[in-house]
């Protein structure tokens, strides 16, 4: 006998209690139904792993099903995309892949029952006249003069609607239920309306379409949902669902249990598609995956693993209550998938050039250094041999002339440690003559010491990255920072274009890396020492032309970005 499952959120508790009183047979069916009407984002990522990891651990099943109701908003790119994420993500629906445009006929047949039961009215007054009338969050609504009209005359004009016999928005079916209700879903919601859209799955058949309210709560019962679990703005449109599925006859056992639980809210970044779907419109971002977007194309296009965000998912967890969580846990989570993973390189970002005059000219050692300097003998990995000549480049913020007190780097006169080569000794500065600039450094190492530390113990400033001149490798890095400026775009009204970061992306043309930079191949990734962990773009990146993508610096170097330094 195995040992009872450990409800690890309120969600499985639920579900235990389920199947601890026999319900649904034993079954555990769960759905992801995603509207096609832009690309899934990272809070839908917090669905997917809940739905379809219910599905897993329980042994049951979950589809997906496409919510297409809304013609003119959707399109077979965006279900492609959906299908794209949620594989990337890790799961998978096999068989159960649905769409809620494969029920249009049933749905049809069920409002022609409601219209003959006089549960629902073709109503002509206009879109605004329905609004106005159906009251507020504290008074009661008015009925339409249209509401109690016969039902053999409703069903006529239902048929003639669907005819195509009236123009868009002329007239629209309403359910009959209670416009003095303090739900304001049950004041005679709109069921079906007029609009000659072509479907990307049933063309032109239908100038009518349902809405999303009367098609999603049968579509779960048609297929045999046991839980639907959906975000907490649906906990109030559970009475009209239930309502629906009352009319139409479906047995308390036969339908699927709503559950509600908080929809995720990120620092730094706005979580709803329309938004997301003006700034590219508005061609603010580059696409739906460009790398700063939160969309799961733009994370997967930037470097973010599957793995983190499904582990950021877990971390999480599922609740009740709406909060807010601060990006810096996602960024966490991406950062501990990728230290065990990614190869140790190096890259200078600015390179400044070094001479150092006391090594010979043509000399060149070769260094052999590992992947991973804390398990330098993992499987598979081993050593690179990283070159060291006469020129280098360091990066140009590892020098300052005038230095402030405290700094322990590169000046004129002063020592650093080359990581993992010599010490060195800054004698001179070539200046370019109109602004003033370093362009050059003259320098000398220990050759006495070697790789080894000076003997003599005088003091050495903190080690520094490098590359040799003549060996390195050029390469174009993107640096990301967040989308927008503050932690809550939009918030109390605020527009949100008006906090978009400009500095959200620098292009850095002429760095510098290593030779084994240039041997990474298309959507492969590593860290650079320093500097973070990066992504060779697959999109861009060409022979000869590497593009990387920083995905996320170091865990202490958000500070210093935050400084301009």
């Amino acid at each position: 006998m195995t040992e009872p499952r450990k409800s690890t959120n309120f969600v499985r508790q639920i579900i235990d209690e389920d199947l601890a009183a026999g319900k649904n047979g034993g079954r555990v069916v769960t759905r992801f139904p995603p509207e096609p009407n832009g690309y899934l984002h990272i809070g839908h990522a917090k669905s997917i792993c809940l739905n379809f990891g219910i599905a897993r651990d329980y042994g049951g099943r979950c589809h997906l099903r496409f919510d297409d109701t809304n013609p003119s908003k959707e399109s077979p790119e965006y279900v492609r995309s959906i299908q794209e994420d949620v594989r990337w993500l890790g799961f998978d629906w096999g068989e159960h892949l649905y769409h809620a445009a494969d029920y249009f006929d049933r749905l049809y047949e069920w409002a022609e029952k409601l219209i003959r039961d006089g549960k629902a009215y073709v109503d002509e007054q206009s879109a605004d006249d329905i609004r106005e009338t159906r009251g507020t969050l504290t008074a009661g609504g008015s009925e339409s003069p249209h509401r109690n009209r016969p039902p053999a005359e409703n069903l006529d004009l239902f048929r003639r609607m669907r005819a195509g016999e009236f123009p868009d928005g002329s007239r629209v079916l309403r359910a009959k239920i209670d416009m003095a209700s303090p739900n304001i879903n049950l004041r005679d919601p709109v069921m079906y309306r007029i609009r000659r859209e072509s479907h990307h799955r049933t063309s032109d058949r239908w100038c009518l379409y349902p809405m999303y309210d009367w098609a999603h709560g049968q579509s779960d019962a048609l297929e045999g949902i046991t839980h639907s679990i959906c975000t907490l703005e649906f906990e109030v449109h559970r009475p009209l669902y239930d309502w629906f599925l009352d009319q139409l006859g479906f047995a308390p056992d036969a339908r699927p249990r709503q559950i509600e639980f908080a929809r995720l809210n990120l620092t730094y970044t706005v979580m709803s598609k329309r938004l997301l779907n003006a700034l590219v419109q508005e061609q603010r971002v580059e696409g739906w995956d460009d790398p700063r977007m939160p969309t799961l194309a733009g994370l997967r296009r930037r470097g973010y693993t599957p793995e983190s965000i499904r582990e950021f998912a877990d971390r999480i967890g599922v609740a009740k209550a709406d909060s807010t969580v601060d990006v810096a846990l996602l960024e966490d989570c991406l950062r501990d998938d990728l230290n065990p993973k990614c190869r140790r390189m190096t890259c200078v970002h600015r390179p400044l050039r070094v001479v150092i005059e006391n090594y010979a000219e043509g000399k060149v050692e070769e260094i052999e250094t590992p992947f991973f300097p804390d398990d330098p003998g993992r499987e598979g990995m081993g050593f690179r041999k990283v070159p060291f000549s006469r020129e280098l480049f360091i990066e140009r913020d590892d020098f300052v002339e005038v230095p402030p007190k405290k700094f322990t780097r590169l000046s004129p006169g002063k020592e650093v440690r080359l990581r993992k080569a010599y010490v060195l000794k800054c004698i001179g500065v070539v200046k370019d003559e109109k602004t003033g600039e370093p362009t050059e450094l003259r320098c000398t190492v220990d050759l006495d010491a070697g790789f080894d530390s000076p003997k003599d113990g005088r003091k050495i400033g903190n080690a520094i990255h490098w590359v040799s001149a003549a060996e390195s490798v050029p390469v174009t890095l993107r640096l990301y920072d967040r989308l927008f400026t503050v932690p809550h775009p939009g918030a109390g009204g605020q527009d949100f274009r008006t906090v978009l970061n400009p500095a959200s992306l620098e292009v850095v043309e002429g760095a510098r890396a290593e030779p084994a930079v240039g041997e990474l191949r298309p959507g492969e990734r590593c860290q650079f020492e320093r500097r973070g962990f990066y992504y060779v773009d697959p999109k861009d990146s060409a022979p000869g032309k590497l593009v990387l993508h920083r995905i996320v610096p170091l865990r202490d170097s958000w500070a210093k970005i935050a400084k301009g330094q």
